[in-house]
């Protein structure tokens, strides 16, 4: 079982930067993500989620900046400012509609399928997610 997953890491860590770009599901609503490069580093926007179905007008109600409150959750850039180190995109942000916060984020690749995005109000605090490639 350990030589699987040391396979397994081993794999993911020589995946090239560029696996990142595509479509992703996240765990929660249902949300579609879609990571492109933004010059050196990579960018999420938000394609679509159960809410965007249910409203494609849905607004960022609960942003922490009452100007910001107005603008549409479809096609809002929600990872920013990442950098690539060895195996991992580092030092960028996401932001989380659904709480208005701005979080500490990380993406990391698992294999070409799966990604692990973990987010950090402040280090311990942190909450990690498995994306899904959409294809």
């Amino acid at each position: 079982m350990s030589i699987v997953l040391i396979a397994l890491a081993a794999a993911a860590a020589s995946l090239p930067a560029d696996t990142v770009v595509g479509r992703w599901q996240t765990e929660s609503r249902h949300g579609i993500v879609e990571i492109t490069r933004c010059g050196a580093s990579i960018c999420g926007t938000l394609v679509s989620s159960d809410g965007i179905r249910a409203n494609p007008q849905l607004r960022d109600e609960k942003n922490k900046k009452p100007e910001l409150r107005a603008r549409e959750l479809r096609g809002l850039q929600i990872l920013q400012g990442f950098r690539w180190s060895s195996d991992s995109w580092s030092g960028g942000s996401i932001y989380n509609a659904e709480d208005g916060g701005t979080y500490g984020a990380t993406v990391t690749m698992v294999d070409r399928d799966h990604l692990k995005l973990k987010g950090c109000i402040v280090w311990p605090l942190c909450k990690t997610q498995t994306w899904v490639r959409v294809r």
